[in-house]
């Protein structure tokens, strides 16, 4: 197993509530709430090799590169603490199941029930699974059902739900599926923090220095921007906070857009507003044109650092070493694809929660 930092937080002398595997765990997002909550996260295990920087450096914890399908349940159990609570925690690949990709061909479904065997095969006393809310309907809703099935055929008390991020700290328009199991008794997701006033854009990244489209800010290499033609700067230019294309004057609407079929897309091309919650990151956050991505007022596309802390992640959260070549694209895939920090910590409080419970 790779060495690893040492836990960037937590109390010396205080025991962790429990122990914590993290399957298809990307950069550590989900992890990383595991941590700010005090648990001993083990390991993360996913087939990118290229999260393992970020995955080891921030979580102080393992990266296994080892594909699911090849994993069996007593590769799980040797990752715990034994002396801890098992707990296994997961998102698998929501691509298959989202509104954005209608593509089946590359068989990440089959991902799901994976997760499932790994569960029935190392017995964990607590499993937490996050995806996207379509995958409840998925297939006629058979995928998800037989995955609930399964944790409640193993004796597992579980609850499930749609939960909308901006509900629990996360600056964005973001709903996600989060299923909660335990066979130590009951868990559950714990109330909303932020009901009624939600964490803006402006609160988020109104803090961070100015740069130009194409550059990158000499004191943070994440707070950096993709570069826009002549075409997209003057569209850019004439956009509105929280409009979009719509907004252009006739010779600078694309002409995918002029088409009738095109008229429907009409959530690309926009910048985000300062006071409200930022649409859903995604792996092409960083495109102006791949959503309503634009900086409220700077004429550029959001950074990568802007895209992190729109996903909640800290500050300093580091997603490859200083002297590693590092690609825009891979960076961007790897923070859309994070489970938001802040929605991970409300898990991992409803985990400490039922293992306490449990204990008294």
């Amino acid at each position: 197993m790779p060495a690893t930092a040492p836990k960037p937080h937590g109390s010396v002398g205080t025991t962790p509530p429990g122990s914590v595997v993290d399957v298809f765990c990307g950069a550590g997002g989900l992890s990383h709430g595991f941590v700010l909550e005090g648990f001993d996260v083990a390991a993360g295990i996913d087939v990118d090799s290229s999260c393992r920087h970020a995955y080891e450096h921030n979580n102080g914890a393992a990266f296994v590169e080892r594909d699911v399908a090849d994993l069996r349940g007593t590769d799980i159990r040797a990752l715990f603490d034994p002396e801890l609570p098992r707990v296994l925690v997961g998102c698998a690949p929501c691509q298959p199941f989202s509104t954005y990709s209608r593509s089946r061909a590359d068989g990440k479904w089959r991902l799901l029930p994976e997760f499932a065997r790994l569960v029935a095969e190392a017995e964990p006393d607590i499993v937490s699974m996050e995806n996207v809310p379509r995958l409840a309907t998925f297939q006629g809703g058979r995928l998800f059902a037989d995955f609930l099935q399964m944790l409640q055929d193993a004796d597992y008390a579980v609850w499930h739900g749609v939960v909308q991020c901006a509900a629990y700290g996360v600056p964005q328009h973001r709903d996600r599926l989060v299923v909660l199991a335990s066979r130590i008794g009951p868990i559950h997701l714990p109330a909303p923090t932020h009901q009624t006033s939600f964490v803006t854009v402006r609160d988020a990244i109104s803090g961070l220095p100015r740069i130009a489209a194409g550059e990158t800010h000499p004191d943070d290499p994440l707070h950096r921007a993709s570069r826009l033609s002549p075409t997209n700067l003057a569209r850019i230019k004439a956009s509105k906070p929280g409009g979009s294309w719509r907004d252009w004057a006739p010779e600078l609407v694309a002409e995918c857009h002029r088409k009738h079929s095109g008229r429907w897309y009409g959530s690309v091309y926009g910048r985000m507003a300062w006071d409200e919650t930022a649409p859903t990151i995604t792996t092409q956050c960083c495109g102006f044109g791949n959503g309503r991505f634009g900086h409220p007022e700077q004429n550029r596309a959001i950074s990568l650092r802007e895209a992190a802390l729109l996903q909640t992640f800290p500050p300093g959260y580091e997603f490859f070493p200083a002297a590693q070549p590092w690609t825009l694209t891979a960076t961007a895939r790897a923070i859309g694809n994070a489970v938001p920090v802040a929605l991970a910590r409300a898990i991992a409080k409803s985990v400490a929660t039922a293992i306490r419970g449990a204990s008294e």
